[in-house]
Formats: structure tokens, C-alpha cells, sequence
């Protein structure tokens, strides 16, 4: 790492680091009066969970080189590509596959953008895959319309680095060129949620003392008031345990207000909701009981959860991923990155079956593609790869239907 940032680009004069903070870094303040960062928007739970739930959700599915079949029918994994096992197993020396995947996702998540440097070869090809962290990149555009990157080392130092070797993920974006920054497009739903923690939380802590005013008819000289104040300094510390015992027309004056009457739990639910949909994840996916909606059961609800909040995101970065990293003939060739998210719109075991099934009496999948398809071994006999149909089945020529007599092909 510390030979790329000493080898990149024109080293630039030293500036503050401020200058190099997005906005998203430097903290603005919300109308609770909390500043909200991609740091404070994580220590809200419903946020840490809607990123780690698509995060997760990606990553487990993994990415995949994939090009056309000689024959044209199909495509099939480019194990033997350079790029195929760094998208699939060691995009560096340090991470995972998962690990990386999963980094960048909650990069997106949070401030909308993603940095990768890409490490190339003389040749062209991807050797490496570093990522960088969001608060470590100033994104410029040129007259041109050009970018270039500015990327501060661990140094301070800064060093412009061309559009080429940078990757750069965009989420959803108003200007082309840099994604929308989540933490502030939902400051205030994450600083109400921020702010009704602490307040919650302060609640509980001095919920034991006493919040109110003792008042007692006629003055009390010096002496009786220090008396006072100490005995309610000792029953407060006590714990108050014991109820308060009042003569002299003395009368308590509560000033606090319960957690019933502020409705904490009602609107921190509620604060949930509205981080669920800034995040577009589904409240049911971060374990809110009874969140599931208008999904009758909960294979519909997971296969909803992938096709409309997994399926944009894993689309988004194959498309990225193919024009960053694949060269222009590799395109040509049809080479494309894929992401399969279709282990998880599998229903349950015995739906699964009897679709299979259904494909396989039809001439869709053989057996082995059977077997695939579950993640298991092909069979070794030439029975794997034959394909059947329905005897009773007929294929419309012209005007009349012409029974197939042969089932095995």
C-alpha cells in the first residue's frame, strides 16, 4: 500500500485536512441539533442494520466472470481470466472476496460512493484491487468534464490520480459524476433517531433521582433548609426506594416527563420506518415483528427484499465493474460480470423441486443442470446429460399438432 501512494501521480503541496473532508465527513448539524456523519449514522442501529443487511446480502452472493459458450448457447465462468479470481476470491493481499464486496457495499450505503485503485499490469490486466476510504478522495471534474482524484495518504500527502486507475461506484446521483450522500439526504431522520437514543438513555440514567420540587408552606430558617436539601440528597441517592413522606402542607411537584407521556417507544419505532425507507431495505428485514406488510408469507417477502432492494444494487456494480475492469476486448468477447442472486429467490425445498421438475419434464435443464442448479455433484453416466419431455406433449406445425413420439433426446 505504501508503494502505491509513493509512486501515484504528482505530489501536490500539503493542505489542510479539512479541505479534503466531503461534506458527509466534516458533520452537519440537524434540526435536533446532532451532527450527522456516516460515523453517527452508524451507531444507529436501524441504519448499521439496513447496511449490513444488503452488504451481507451481496457479498454472500459473490461476483463472477462470465463469458459466451463456443457453441453460442449459454454462457459459462471465465475461471481461466486474470480478473475471474480476483471479483471472486483475493481482489488484494489482505481481504476476501466477501470482505471486499462487503466493505464497498456499506460505502455505498452510507455516502453514496465507492474507491477502488486499480493496480495494472504492463499488459493491461487487473492485478489488484486496493480500496480507499471515502474521506480519503476528492473527486474533481474538469472543463472537459474529465475526473481526476485526489487521494490523501496516511502521510497527509496528496497525489492526483487519473480517472483510469481510480473505480469509482456511484450510487444514485444528481449530477452524473458523484453519488448522493445517504447521510445527509436522511440528517434528519438520523438525528431524531441519534437524539431520542440520548434522550432515552438519559432518562434511564437519572430516572432513580428526583426530578421535581418540594414545596412546604412558611419559610424555613438556615438551618431546616440545609436539613432539608440533605435529606433529600440522601433519599435520592438511596435510590428512591422509599415514597416521601411530607408535613407541614408540604407538596411535590413532579417535572419530568415519563416515557409514556414523551411516547419514546412509539416515535423511535417509528424513526425505524423512516430509516428503512431512506435506505430502500424492507423493516421486516431488521427483525421489526410484524413489519411484514401486504407479503402473505415469507418466501414472497425475502424474493421481494432481492428484487427490489438486492437486485438495483448488484446491477449497479456489475455495470460498473464491466467498464472499469474490463478492457475493450474483452468486452468485444462478450466477457461480463454477473452477481447470482438467484440462490436467494429460492422458495422453500419442496416449491423448488416441483419447479425443477416442471423444467426438467419439458426440456429446459437435464439432469445434471438439475443437480447444479442445488449445488450438487453431475452424475458420471451419459444419463446426466440427456434431455426428456412429455410423451403426450405436441409442437404446432402450420395448421396441425404433431405429437412427439421420442421422450428421450
Amino acid at each position: 500500500m505504501a508503494g502505491i501512494f509513493g509512486s501515484i501521480g504528482a505530489r501536490l503541496e500539503r493542505k489542510s485536512a479539512l479541505e479534503f473532508l466531503p461534506g458527509f465527513l466534516i458533520g452537519q448539524e440537524s434540526k435536533s441539533g446532532v451532527a450527522v456523519t456516516w460515523s453517527t449514522a452508524l451507531q444507529v442501529t436501524a441504519m448499521f442494520a439496513c447496511a449490513r443487511v444488503v452488504a451481507e446480502g451481496i457479498a454472500q452472493c459473490g461476483f463472477k466472470l462470465r463469458r459466451p459458450k463456443k457453441n453460442g448457447r449459454g454462457s459459462e465462468a471465465a475461471t481461466d481470466h486474470p480478473l475471474y479470481r480476483i471479483l471472486h476470491r483475493r481482489p488484494n493481499s489482505w481481504q476476501t472476496a466477501f470482505e471486499f464486496w462487503e466493505m464497498l457495499v456499506f460505502h455505498l450505503m452510507l455516502v453514496g460512493n465507492a474507491f477502488v485503485y486499480i493496480s495494472w499490469s504492463g499488459d493491461g490486466r487487473v492485478l489488484e484491487l486496493i480500496p480507499l476510504e471515502p474521506r480519503r478522495v476528492t473527486v474533481k471534474q474538469g472543463t472537459d468534464l474529465s475526473l481526476t482524484y485526489e487521494v490523501t495518504g496516511s502521510d497527509d500527502r496528496v497525489r492526483r490520480i487519473q480517472a483510469r486507475d481510480i473505480w469509482h461506484l456511484r450510487g444514485p446521483s444528481w449530477n452524473g459524476w458523484m453519488g448522493m450522500e445517504t447521510v445527509k439526504l436522511a440528517q434528519e431522520a438520523l438525528g431524531l433517531a441519534i437524539a431520542l437514543e440520548e434522550s432515552h438513555a438519559r432518562q434511564h440514567r437519572d430516572g432513580l433521582k428526583i426530578p421535581g420540587m418540594y414545596s412546604i408552606d412558611g419559610p424555613l430558617n438556615e438551618d431546616q433548609h440545609k436539613l432539608m436539601t440533605k435529606w433529600l440528597k440522601n433519599h435520592a441517592a438511596a435510590g428512591n426506594a422509599d415514597p416521601l413522606v411530607l408535613d407541614r402542607g408540604a407538596k411535590w411537584f413532579t417535572q419530568r416527563m415519563t416515557g409514556a407521556d414523551a411516547q419514546h417507544i412509539e416515535t423511535r419505532r417509528f424513526q425505524v420506518e423512516e430509516i428503512c425507507r431512506a435506505a430502500r431495505v424492507m423493516p421486516i428485514m431488521l427483525g421489526v415483528p410484524g413489519a411484514a406488510g401486504a407479503y402473505d408469507n415469507g418466501e414472497t417477502m425475502f424474493i421481494a427484499h432481492t428484487m427490489h432492494t438486492l437486485a438495483p444494487w448488484g446491477g449497479r456494480m456489475e455495470q460498473s465493474a464491466e467498464v472499469n475492469l474490463l478492457s475493450e476486448r474483452d468486452q468485444a468477447q462478450g466477457l461480463e460480470v454477473k452477481v447470482n442472486l438467484a440462490a436467494m429467490m429460492r422458495g422453500d425445498f419442496k416449491s423448488r423441486q416441483e419447479g425443477l421438475q416442471i423444467m426438467r419434464r419439458n426440456g429446459v435443464i437435464n439432469a445434471n443442470g438439475w443437480l447444479s442448479l442445488e449445488d450438487m455433484d453431475p452424475r458420471e453416466d451419459e444419463g446426466g446429460e440427456q434431455f426428456i419431455v412429455e410423451g403426450n406433449m405436441a409442437v404446432q406445425d402450420g395448421r396441425d399438432l404433431v405429437p412427439i413420439k421420442t421422450v428421450i433426446a
